[in-house]
């Protein structure tokens, strides 16, 4: 057990990322089943539904799991209530203040972990009150800051700083990768499109076939020089994009058609840089017990290394 174990109450450290309109009931469910912590997504704005997925997760496991809550898009705090009556132990937030509702979710002994892709963020979290940290990467998958600072350098230049347990975003699909972040400070790793790619995920085949045809050059960092930033599958779509240099947040209305009917070019595929390391369909608990079997196989290795 480490710090991150114990504020998710799941048995390994291992967290599944809060993808719009994925991340629900089915996928989570088997995370949490696995050993992991599932997270049931609000990101699509579809509020009742998500309020559905969260009741239904406690008859599909009796594991925990987690919301996440991203601040600026949540039109009130009937989802924070909603979270509090129905006894979610553990929150993530992302895009925005976490002051705005830390104290009511700590207030009801929430454990809250928020999201932040910059050392400056992480700094301002940690005054906010927060429990840890989800450090999210340029390497990774969907909205991202226009400021493009690695996983391992942002790991370290917040290690240096505060003391606050850190979940580790971008790029991590095994127990390498975990076990490199390990190394750098983090105490847990979440993963999207490693699990985007399961077979318990939602998503049309189309799109996890794209996932495991692209190579590790395979994404785009699209809109740099507006909002949203956001790194994508390479497609005729986001070639486009990225040849205009900015995108319109109309690109994205279809993203469903995307996700559940298989039109990759609806709109742009989120996707991380560790598409590239995925060239295998798996269940969500081969995943998992794979990259903690590899991830115990490595620390030991690299105990006996001295010089």
């Amino acid at each position: 057990m480490n710090r991150v174990t114990k504020d998710t109450g799941s048995k390994f450290p291992i967290i599944q990322a809060p993808m719009g309109w994925i991340a629900r009931s089915q996928l989570a469910s088997a995370v949490c089943e696995a050993g992991g912590m599932g997270i049931i997504e609000t990101s699509s704005g579809e509020i009742e539904n998500c309020k559905k997925e969260i009741q239904l997760m406690s008859k599909l496991t009796n594991k925990p799991f987690g919301v996440n809550l991203p601040l600026l898009f949540l039109k009130d705090d009937s989802m924070v209530k909603f979270c509090v009556k129905s006894g979610v132990k553990f929150v993530t937030t992302s895009a925005g203040d976490p002051t705005k509702y830390i104290q009511t979710l700590k207030n009801a002994g929430i454990t809250v972990y928020h999201a932040v892709p910059s050392l400056a963020g992480a700094i301002k979290a940690y005054k906010a009150g927060v429990d840890g940290l989800v450090v999210e990467g340029t390497e990774g998958g969907g909205f991202k800051s226009p400021e493009e600072v690695g996983l391992l350098v942002l790991i370290q230049s917040i290690k240096q700083n505060i003391d606050i347990p850190m979940v580790a975003a971008g790029g991590i699909i095994d127990g390498a990768g975990m076990a490199a972040i390990f190394a750098a400070g983090a105490e847990g790793i979440q993963m999207g499109t490693r699990f985007v790619s399961s077979k318990e995920s939602p998503v049309h085949n189309n799109f996890k076939n794209k996932i495991l045809e692209s190579g590790i050059d395979g994404t785009l960092v699209l809109n740099k020089t507006s909002k949203p930033v956001i790194r994508a599958l390479k497609s005729k779509l986001t070639h486009d994009i990225n040849q205009k240099g900015q995108m319109d947040i109309s690109s994205m209305l279809k993203i469903q058609d995307l996700y559940f009917k298989g039109d990759m070019e609806a709109a742009p595929a989120l996707s991380g840089q560790s598409s590239g390391l995925i060239n295998e369909i798996k269940t969500v608990k081969e995943i998992i017990d794979e990259t903690i079997e590899e991830f115990n196989i490595i620390c030991k290795k690299m105990g006996d290394i001295s010089f």
